[in-house]
């Protein structure tokens, strides 16, 4: 007889759900959201089941693997697609998120998305740590410009020489300095951690043959080829490498009914750190890079059709593309004829 469990997962506890194929309920419960604590439960009501399944979220990765280790076949849904079943139920309790998710998990019709490893998942907080650093110290910064600004005291764009023209400032107010100066040395010591942390990307970067291959791509850093190769893992996974533009969320909805059909903005699913990184190196490749290159001049002409957002996006996409393409073959980003042979005589003299 197949069983089938759904577990609704919380910070402290998880209630969990067991059904036989026919959906009855087998049992119910709710214990501490631990693996070991799952396997003695679930041990105590099922024999083996044939499927366990789980909603995105904080622990869902780390418990699926868990629940592996201990030979147990666990699933991690996508939350959103969960929901637009949860929703339907007229009282929401812990209890009933785990008997429709025990029923999805019989029912199958939702396809489990991908757990990334422990070794990948600690590369994704590196970057996501750097990122948290570097917003707090805009924030800041942005923070003491408005403060100053409120009395007259601006600045010019840009956060290089912020800290000399805020101190320069300060000196000729001094009853300012008790309310801005913690400011300043708060994202004076923001920049030194924030410049740890890229070394330690860089590090990483260095130190990963993957990193290496797609930093050949013009506009793509260590930030972007770590959380490229640690969010998209085996790159074997995906059929075709135009999958992974709608992987990652830069591909249009779709709106098609009867006799309307449209393209809307792009979905947003999937993750929104490499889809961050992606629209970055985009827009670097098309305002920073100065060699020419058909990516580029594709990217051009679409940004006279429409907008530099849009141009960056689309470009995103394609990079998305190419990087995993890459990543299957092993070979590195392509030049133009005469860019490589304007780089092999410049080596050569």
């Amino acid at each position: 007889m197949e069983e089938y469990v759904g577990l609704d997962v919380s910070k402290e506890e998880t209630s969990f759900c067991a059904m036989d194929g026919a959906g009855k309920i087998l049992a119910q419960g709710k214990v501490a959201s631990d693996p070991e604590s799952l396997f003695e439960a679930l041990k105590e009501h099922t024999l083996c089941p044939a499927r366990i399944v789980l909603e995105t979220g904080t622990l869902s990765g780390w418990l699926a693997r868990e629940l592996r280790k201990l030979g147990l076949p666990a699933d991690v849904i996508d939350a959103r697609q969960a929901h637009a079943v949860m929703k339907l139920q007229h009282n929401k309790t812990d209890a009933n998120d785990a008997v429709l998710l025990a029923g999805i998990a019989r029912a199958g019709f939702c396809r489990p998305v991908s757990v990334a490893s422990e070794a990948a998942q600690k590369l994704r907080i590196l970057i996501k740590a750097r990122k948290h650093l570097v917003s707090q110290r805009v924030a800041t910064q942005n923070a003491i410009r408005g403060f100053l600004g409120s009395l007259g005291i601006r600045f010019p764009k840009g956060s290089g020489k912020l800290a000399a023209r805020v101190t320069a400032a300060l000196e000729d107010r001094p009853d300012l300095e008790p309310m801005i100066a913690p400011l300043l040395l708060s994202a004076e010591a923001l920049a030194v951690q924030i410049a740890a942390l890229d070394r330690e990307v860089g590090a990483r970067a260095k130190a990963m043959a993957a990193c290496r291959l797609l930093m050949t791509v013009p506009g793509v850093g260590p930030v972007t080829a770590l959380a490229y190769a640690a969010t998209i893992g085996d790159a074997g996974r995906f059929a075709k490498s135009r999958d992974v533009g709608a992987y990652v969320g830069l591909t249009s909805r779709r709106n098609q009914s009867g006799e309307m059909d449209y393209s809307g903005r792009i979905s947003k699913f999937g993750d929104s750190l490499l889809r961050s990184q992606l629209y970055e190196a985009a827009n670097s490749l098309l305002t920073t890079v100065r060699k020419a290159h058909p990516l580029k001049d594709w990217a051009r002409r679409i940004k006279k059709r429409t907008s530099h957002k849009k141009a960056c996006v689309a470009l995103a996409r394609k990079l998305a593309v190419i990087m995993h393409r890459m990543l299957v073959s092993g070979e590195a980003f392509r030049w133009p004829e005469k860019e490589v042979a304007k780089k092999a005589t410049a080596t050569a003299s």
